[in-house]
């Protein structure tokens, strides 16, 4: 399956890129501005947000110590799968790995990275990770 660009947010009732059930009941809200529950969902949401061109949502849950000036999102690239490879909480920090699919005209490749969160205020945000 393959989500595109900023135009192609699904509906409610839709499946979400993130690989959960529906949208509406995945990352929608999360998108909207609910809090993410764990870590985890916050890497699926950011994915999603990848996915479908929410660059507003990225911003939003970045760590602001950490998040550049500028977000911008690839129209190009399709995101066409997410493997959570690790999810680890401890407190008020965690961990997540994953493997993310993508593709781009004709060349398609794989993102992994182990990412690091933080939570602030009540709330999971991204802080950075390691790409492999």
């Amino acid at each position: 399956m393959s989500f595109g660009s900023a135009s192609s947010r699904p509906s409610a009732s839709a499946a979400c890129p993130c690989g959960g059930p529906t949208f509406g009941s995945c990352c929608g809200p999360i998108l909207d501005g609910a809090p993410a529950p764990s870590a985890e969902r916050l890497m699926r949401s950011r994915y999603t947000a990848f996915a479908v061109g929410d660059a507003a949502h990225l911003a939003r849950s970045w760590h602001p110590r950490t998040r550049p000036d500028e977000i911008t999102v690839d129209d190009g690239t399709r995101w066409t799968g997410l493997d959570i490879v690790e999810a680890q909480e401890q407190g008020d920090a965690a961990v997540v790995a994953f493997r993310a699919r993508w593709r781009h005209g004709v060349d398609v490749g794989e993102l992994r990275e182990r990412s690091r969160f933080a939570r602030r205020a009540g709330r999971w945000v991204y802080v950075d990770g390691d790409v492999d």
